[in-house]
């Protein structure tokens, strides 16, 4: 699903498929008692039992140098199929839950990532807080973007990476991989 956003200004636009993760995160455990803790991977993620459960992508439209709109678009995998070798990556709210009816789901995520897609600016305290708690990455080895271990995120939303000299990095996009 897709939700248009109008944030209330650009600075820490890049933070927002965080807090639409969070968001995402927050009102499917609600909504779906026994689902289970969900974790948040840097940049746009969420997992269930370390297996993506919804991903979210960030488009923006500019007019000049203003800000049009930001479309926040949201993939959960429901009950669709996952293929054999996609099995130890990816799970579906089916696997642990009887969903809720699409409609109803459907307006848990809008609800959600329309109030965090409200906000501009970098991340507030209680959501560097509350993504330290979700964080599946924290202290994992990484390869990619950069070699090293995920050491959390900056309030601007970049993926702190603390590499094997001992320098941390901050990282602004690209996609973590986890050393298996």
């Amino acid at each position: 699903m897709s939700v248009i956003c109008r944030p209330n200004g650009v600075e820490g636009l890049e933070c927002l498929s965080l807090r639409s993760g969070l968001a995402v995160a927050r009102g499917l455990e609600a909504t779906l008692p026994g689902l289970g803790p969900l974790t948040v991977k840097w940049p746009n993620d969420v997992l269930l039992d370390g297996r993506k459960l919804a991903g979210i992508l960030c488009e923006s439209r500019w007019d000049g140098p203003r800000l049009g709109w930001v479309v926040v678009g949201v993939g959960i995998n429901v009950s669709n199929s996952i293929l054999d070798q996609l099995s130890h990556t990816a799970i579906r709210l089916t696997d642990r839950v009887t969903p809720i009816p699409l409609d109803r789901l459907a307006e848990v995520v809008r609800l959600g990532v329309a109030s965090a897609g409200r906000w501009a600016g970098l991340l507030t305290e209680e959501e560097m807080a509350e993504f330290a708690r979700r964080d599946m990455l924290a202290g994992c080895a990484v390869t990619a973007p950069i070699a090293g271990w995920a050491a959390g995120i900056t309030p601007a939303g970049s993926l702190r990476i603390r590499t094997e000299g001992g320098l941390t990095r901050e990282i602004t996009a690209g996609d973590a991989v986890v050393l298996a």
